[in-house]
């Protein structure tokens, strides 16, 4: 009979989530590293670089990979002769793990959880609770799975029920387009096949627990069902020429991960859930000496990948940019920021609504005429930081606002990450606004070009307040023009037509 110590699975769970804050998985990170040698688009492969040169950053300065340090996901397995010495259940051990761990004052990680999700949605301020899945199983050990899951890519979940003889492999290839880029791929597919609708939701999920394998399947070649589907999801994603970031290129896909349960003779229950460029994820087991121990890697691992912005690059003083300016930025161009930006996402952009549609104005200091937004929660700031890690939201949750910000605020420009919807390409077109994109799961790197901080609005909304940041050289690709031309559909139809070819 083992015996479990409570304080060993606070401090077991606590670590982990520091741990995997600012480590990503080293066989994701040789994945992405093939992936950057064999990338053709240079705009794929800046973003591939930035996403590199990034963790490599976090992994020195032990900060956060992404701003969106995510919701906890756990599957905690229990050993049948496992006695626990604890007054608390699985669940309040492990939500007191990540309460500590979401408050660490040396690396304080972003609190995104709300509760009451329907009505207030009030942040619980620690990031508890965390998602605890468990399972009793032979054996006298625990076993811990633990996953910080970032917002955009959980959004792009997608579930259905299929009929039994359809091909899962063709609905994922229909489906993948539709989930466009704020999953920030290059990342990892997690499908469920099979069980019922919430058991496939839950297989999917721990499919993503796994390394990264699919080059050493591909030499040997499939020897089960899912290993074959594995690999023909893997081939034609890939296909799609989607790309890092959605900007086209040769890979959008680093692995696709499969688990299956028995399933209903008249159904096929499938969900398919993306991991992001900010993979997160450890493994570890309790055998009752004490917490688990994780082995920091060597940063020696770490590919040396440099990125330089090239001789086109546009630099450009956001204090004195005029509208006519920005109509001379064309789609796919780099262009270098510098000045002042305000930044706001959903609850502020509600929260303008409501102030305008009352017609009450904007709040003291709030003037968003000829300016730009950045899409941006960031993680609070330690020790010289003027702001922590800082990198874009996904800005297709803003669409629905953006002819209020563009026709009533007066907004010049836009800067998040992944595609914006047709309505709102059009808004920009008739504005003669621009989109810009910078680089999701690149938040570190992009925190270091932000000079100064300071919160001017909403402070009650804790990391979706409105700040004021002066950036120097923040890198950002220009996404949808003041034409309406957009990187997010031409860049990928681009490079589905080149990958054909190459093919041929």
């Amino acid at each position: 009979m083992t015996i479990i110590c409570k304080q060993d699975v606070i401090s077991s769970v606590a670590d982990a989530l520091q741990y995997i804050s600012y480590y990503h998985p080293l066989d994701f990170i040789q994945a992405l590293e093939k992936a950057y040698n064999k990338e053709q688009s240079q705009a794929a492969k800046d973003a591939i670089a930035q996403i590199l040169i990034n963790s490599r950053m976090s992994a020195e300065g032990r900060r956060p990979i992404c701003q969106d340090t995510g919701i906890v996901t756990c599957f905690v397995k229990i050993g049948m002769n496992v006695q626990w010495n604890s007054d608390l259940t699985v669940q309040q051990m492990i939500d007191e793990g990540v309460r500590q761990a979401y408050t660490n004052a040396d690396n304080p990680l972003r609190a995104s959880v709300v509760a009451d999700p329907a009505g207030a949605r009030k942040n619980t301020q620690d990031n508890a609770p965390a998602v605890v899945h468990i399972e009793m199983v032979a054996g006298d050990k625990v076993e811990i799975q633990i996953a910080a899951k970032g917002g955009g890519s959980e959004n792009k979940t997608k579930m259905v029920m299929l009929n039994p003889s359809d091909d899962v492999a063709e609905w994922v290839e229909k489906t993948v387009p539709l989930m466009g880029a704020g999953w920030c791929p290059p990342g990892m597919l997690g499908i469920g096949i099979g069980g019922t609708a919430e058991k496939a939701a839950v297989l999917a999920k721990e499919s993503l627990m796994e390394a990264v394998d699919i080059h050493e399947l591909q030499q040997r070649g499939a020897k089960t069902t899912e290993e074959a589907l594995r690999l023909d999801i893997y081939d034609r994603v890939n296909k799609l020429g989607i790309g890092a970031q959605g900007l086209g290129g040769l890979t959008t896909v680093l692995d696709v991960k499969i688990k299956s349960a028995p399933t209903h003779a008249a159904s096929k229950p499938v969900c398919m859930i993306p991991n992001c460029a900010a993979t997160r994820h450890v493994h570890f087991t309790l055998d009752g000496n004490g917490p688990a121990e994780l082995t920091p890697p060597k940063l020696s691992d770490w590919p040396q990948v440099t990125w330089e912005v090239g001789d086109n690059v546009r630099r450009v003083n956001l204090d004195n940019v005029t509208k006519a300016d920005v109509q001379e930025w064309r789609s796919g161009e780099t262009v270098l920021l510098s000045g002042k930006i305000l930044t706001g996402r959903d609850a502020a952009h509600k929260r303008i609504q409501e102030m305008l549609a009352n017609g009450e104005g904007l709040p003291e200091g709030v003037d968003f005429t000829n300016r730009f937004i950045y899409y941006v929660g960031p993680v609070d700031a330690v020790g010289d930081e003027v702001v922590g890690p800082a990198g874009p939201t996904t800005s297709t949750r803003m669409d629905k606002f953006t002819e209020m910000m563009l026709g009533e605020a007066g907004l010049t420009g836009m800067i998040g990450k992944a595609e914006r919807g047709p309505a709102t390409i059009e808004s920009i077109k008739q504005h003669k606004a621009v989109y810009l994109m910078a680089v999701g799961g690149a938040a570190y790197l992009v925190a270091k070009a932000i000079k100064k901080a300071r919160v001017v609005a909403f402070a009650d909304l804790g990391m979706e307040a409105i700040y004021e940041f002066e950036v120097e050289d923040m890198p950002v690709t220009v996404a949808v023009d003041a034409e309406g031309v957009n990187a997010h559909q031409t860049g990928p139809d681009t490079w589905r037509v080149n990958i054909a070819e190459m093919a041929k």
